[in-house]
């Protein structure tokens, strides 16, 4: 039976998982060890590096290796473009070509929520649908599109980008330079800041105790995620949406008035056969998702 690694590269933590078997595989090794960001772009390599062998030691032969990576590089070279949560000289950097380098063999890189998006559609809550969009919640808003399998990503590479949607015209400037993107008003410390907490998780501790400031804030997210999914769906057409990540984790408080506020805005299409469904892989999703990017789509032009 054919392994296959993947490594997701996060702020705090590196995650891997090796599959085993071709068709829905299985996770047959996993593990974690501490990212050292503040150490700058070369130690950050060398931790990857360190993923593969800890994987290496019990679990090779492995055929391929998938890279998801908290932000956006160059497809055709593989430099980061931007990582806005790891400290540090990131932009320009070659980390593809640092860590195939460390590896001695091909690195396929994919960003975060790309990997996400493939690994539910695959093995996770979108497994058997033929269209899924997945978009995952928490310090930003990512999100992608798969059709029969793969990823759609369009002329650019970047199609899928769910949380750059412009949902509220001159609302506050989003990380990526436009104003009113539904991340900058939904992600985890805009929901804090709007509730008067000092995390989401607060947020959404005390809207379980019925607290009102908290309860407005989670709806007024909502409903721009709603916004955004409702013209997503009108667009793609999918047959599931996946949502994950950090914030999802709060079940029906978030999901109860999101569902609600697709319902209001979607027309044109049957919104009752849409299925809008929490994540289930929790967070080897991106690890998972990895290594099936090295798996099945070493031609990926994911950002």
């Amino acid at each position: 039976m054919s392994r296959h690694l993947g490594l997701d590269l996060g702020g705090t933590n590196i995650k891997w998982v090796v599959l085993e078997g071709d068709g829905v595989p299985e996770v047959v090794g996993r593990g974690t060890l501490p990212t050292h960001g503040g150490e700058g772009p070369e130690v950050v390599a060398s931790r990857l590096v360190q993923a593969r062998d800890d994987a290496f030691r019990e679990y090779a032969p492995v055929e391929t290796v998938g890279l998801g990576v908290p932000g956006l590089f160059d497809p055709e070279t593989g430099e980061v473009s931007l990582f806005p949560n790891l400290p540090g000289p990131w932009r320009g950097f070659p980390l593809r070509d640092e860590v195939s380098r460390g590896l001695a063999s091909d690195v396929v890189m994919i960003n975060d929520a790309r990997a996400f998006t493939i690994a539910e559609s695959t093995m996770g809550a979108g497994r058997g649908a033929r269209i899924v969009v997945a978009m995952v919640l928490g310090t930003g808003v990512g999100g992608g599109i798969t059709v029969d399998g793969r990823l759609h990503l369009g002329a650019f590479g970047t199609a899928g980008e769910i949380g750059h949607q412009t949902v509220l015209p001159d609302g506050p400037m989003c990380g990526c330079g436009n104003r009113g993107c539904v991340e900058a008003l939904t992600k985890a410390d805009a929901l804090a800041e709007l509730a008067g907490m000092d995390s989401a998780e607060e947020v959404f501790e005390n809207a379980s105790r019925g607290d009102e400031r908290s309860l407005d804030a989670i709806a007024r997210v909502a409903e721009y995620l709603g916004i955004a999914l409702a013209n997503t769906v009108t667009v793609i057409g999918p047959d599931v949406v996946v949502v994950g990540g950090g914030i999802a984790a709060a079940g029906d408080l978030l999901f109860v008035p999101l569902r609600e506020a697709i319902r209001r805005r979607v027309t044109l299409v049957p919104v009752d056969r849409l299925s809008v469904v929490p994540a289930s892989l929790g967070s080897l999703a991106g690890a998972i998702g990895a290594a099936l990017a090295g798996r099945d789509q070493p031609d990926v032009r994911a950002r």
